[in-house]
């Protein structure tokens, strides 16, 4: 009887065993391989672990000494509290950082010093202990946060500074007291402090609290004595205070950090890599930082506050926080693949600049922090081109009124300013005003001659000095390839492609390129256009991945002591010295150089391709649709190109559109240890000023 029931037992077991198991479903889980402390320490990027939520305005960070440009320092030790705001990796000495609270012990908040013994964070959320017993959990929700503290037994409280900024003079603030609520706006320098940005806030204790007048500016919160814990709750809005008080989240610090975590989730989940463990870490943390701004301005019930200051009304979000000089070349047109539904908003709101007094830096009535919007012409007509709907009509007069200020008085800005005219000449035409588009296209034009005489010649003996005639952030040999809208012209001002192939050889032979900064960021696919566009898929390889040479800091010309070692690492002080990472800018040119593909020119809806730096790469969106990039023969090191199939069809040619990415479907590479010099030879894509 024992023998039988044990078969039977064994029998169902093998049965049990046999039976096929419903496979598991688990949600991708990006956020976990974030590392937001990358690029927080020195000048390494300017980025710092604040609590953030995607593109949203509310970002609270510890403020350390001594003050660097993001307002922490990873390997300081001195806290001074924690501020609510701040614009990632933007330079100018850093950018935000608007209502600091200290907590403190005892009665005086300056005999309390915050000595940091532990610290945590992942997107969404910062947590950090302190020697003297204090604990502060952080987590951020959209425009709210939620800061928990926990205090030793004894007095406490918190100091609260409302004129507290990182770099940007304070301008002015308001404020109300209520029971345990303190509410108002402040008002203070943009990045740069070339204008002014407000924000209305609503903050409030769990605990009962006692205010008392510091200083002009600055209040003290105590809490009683037998009170260990206390939560502050806060919430921005660019409207005003009602708004800012509605949004207000009762829940706990555990439940905005999961809504914190399911979005990060979603919003990074859009693009799926598999390879390299670390390698998708660091993909993950620079794609994290490529979707920090702009910011989502407008309430839910449609109101919103224009760059005049005015209460305006959009069915659709509506976005600020701009840094259109820095990250139109790359981190706007990675939004716009990854993103569409949200770049849709994102590009009506840069046109919607317009009718309300755009400037090429920012207003006296920011609805928040913002920097710069030079070449947004260009991210409109690259929009329009994508399938993204702009109503040129309405904003016409403004392009050309732009246009006609734009500054031609230094070399650089003589080119910068001619990809504007050519942007427009595009509008101009493809609205119909066929007589005003050939005016403009002539402005552009007429950079010829300005690269003929300030350019050409690279025997003078300051074309390797940065800032050398009145120019900006690079040198001679960095500014002179930007003619983005016509290297069909450009190869010609060099002589012809041989010469021109020449000059980029000793251009890169010389490590005479920049990657601390964006003025050169496209020439490592300038050999796309030549017979050798193999060089091209080396370097993107290179400066993605492999140890580089680097002589052009953002603070010298070429001397002794260039950095030697990878760029993009996936730790504190990662980058070049002195490399912003400029509102996600840079992170996005990685994160294109991963997927295999980088954009061609702005205005135009083309990509030039690169081994990617995963063997599988996965676009999903929204409406269903995915592109699924694969690599055959992968290994982490192999970097070029020898066949190229998309949807069953094998490609003649090193680029693919707009169109065909967000079409969808299945894009597989097959690489190569050695160039294969035939390749992408046939069929190039050549910007040329009189295409259509």
């Amino acid at each position: 009887m024992k023998l039988r029931f044990t078969a039977i037992l064994l029998s169902a077991f093998f049965a049990a065993q046999a039976q096929p198991k419903s496979p598991k479903t688990t949600m991708p889980q990006p956020a976990k391989l974030v590392n937001v402390f990358l690029g927080s320490s020195g000048d390494h990027g300017q980025m710092s672990p604040a609590a953030s939520y995607p593109f949203g305005m509310m970002s609270i960070a510890p403020q350390t000494y001594p003050n660097l440009h993001m307002g922490y320092e990873h390997n300081a030790k001195v806290f001074l509290g924690f501020t609510h705001n701040r614009m990632e990796g933007v330079g100018c000495q850093g950018s935000g950082g608007n209502i600091l609270i200290k907590p403190f012990l005892g009665t005086d908040p300056a005999a309390t010093k915050l000595l940091k013994s532990s610290e945590s964070a992942s997107p969404g959320n910062y947590e950090v202990g302190f020697s003297n017993g204090i604990k502060t959990s952080i987590a951020v929700a959209q425009n709210a946060g939620i800061e928990h503290y926990t205090f030793p037994a004894g007095s406490k409280g918190f100091m609260i500074d409302l004129s507290h900024t990182l770099a940007n003079r304070f301008v002015a603030e308001q404020h109300q007291l209520d029971d345990n609520s303190l509410s108002g706006w402040v008002e203070s320098g943009t990045t740069c402090n070339a204008g002014i940005y407000r924000v209305y806030y609503y903050l409030s204790f769990n605990k009962a609290v006692k205010f008392v007048q510091a200083a002009e500016h600055k209040l003290i919160a105590t809490l009683k004595n037998t009170d260990t814990e206390a939560d502050i709750r806060i919430n921005f809005s660019s409207v005003d205070v009602e708004h800012a008080k509605a949004g207000i989240n009762n829940g706990s610090v555990n439940d905005y950090k999961a809504k914190s975590q399911q979005a990060w989730n979603d919003i990074l989940g859009r693009i799926v890599v598999k390879g390299n463990p670390e390698r998708e870490k660091t993909f993950y943390s620079l794609l994290y930082r490529t979707v920090q701004s702009p910011y989502v301005v407008s309430e839910n019930d449609g109101s919103f506050r224009a760059i005049d200051g005015s209460l305006q009304q959009s069915k659709d979000a509506a976005y600020n926080g701009w840094a259109i000089w820095d990250n139109y070349r790359t981190q706007l047109p990675l939004l716009s693949v990854t993103y569409p539904e949200r770049y849709k908003a994102i590009a009506q709101s840069i046109a919607n600049l317009y009718p309300y007094g755009k400037k090429d830096y920012a207003t006296t009535h920011e609805p928040s922090n913002t920097v710069r919007t030079e070449h947004a012409i260009v991210v409109l007509l690259d929009a329009y081109r994508k399938g993204y709907p702009i109503d040129f009509s309405k904003i016409t007069d403004s392009l050309i009124n732009e246009v006609d200020k734009l500054d031609f008085s230094h070399p650089d800005k003589a080119l910068e300013s001619s990809y504007d005219a050519w942007a427009l000449s595009q509008i101009l035409a493809i609205t119909g005003k066929q007589e005003l588009s050939d005016k403009y296209k002539q402005k552009a034009l007429g950079s010829k001659e300005g690269w003929n005489k300030d350019f050409k010649d690279l025997t003078k003996n300051d074309v390797d000095r940065m800032q050398a005639r009145g120019l900006y952030q690079g040198t001679i040999w960095q500014y002179r390839w930007f003619v983005p809208f016509d290297v069909k012209g450009l190869i010609e001002l060099t002589g012809g492609k041989e010469e021109y192939t020449k000059q980029l050889d000793r251009f890169f032979d010389n490590d005479l390129y920049n990657h601390a900064n964006e003025p050169d960021i496209q020439v490592p696919l300038m050999y796309n256009m030549t017979a050798q566009p193999w060089k091209s898929q080396n370097l993107m390889h290179k400066y993605a991945v492999d140890t580089v040479v680097q002589y052009y800091l953002n603070d010298n010309s070429r001397g002794i002591d260039p950095f030697v070692d990878v760029i993009y690492q996936n730790k504190p002080n990662t980058y070049v010295r002195t490399m912003d990472d400029d509102a996600g800018a840079m992170s996005a040119w990685y994160v294109f150089a991963a997927c295999g593909f980088s954009p061609a020119c702005v205005g135009w809806p083309v990509y030039y391709l690169n081994a990617p730096l995963f063997p599988s790469v996965t676009f999903k969106w929204t409406n269903g649709k995915s592109l699924v990039i694969k690599t055959d023969n992968y290994t982490d090191n192999r970097r070029y190109i020898k066949q190229v199939i998309l949807n069953g069809k094998k490609l003649d040619r090193n680029w693919i559109t707009q169109q065909e990415i967000m079409d969808g479907g299945t894009l597989v590479f097959t690489t190569s240890d050695t160039p294969v010099e035939t390749w992408g030879t046939a069929n190039q894509w050549v910007s040329d000023i009189n295409m259509k």
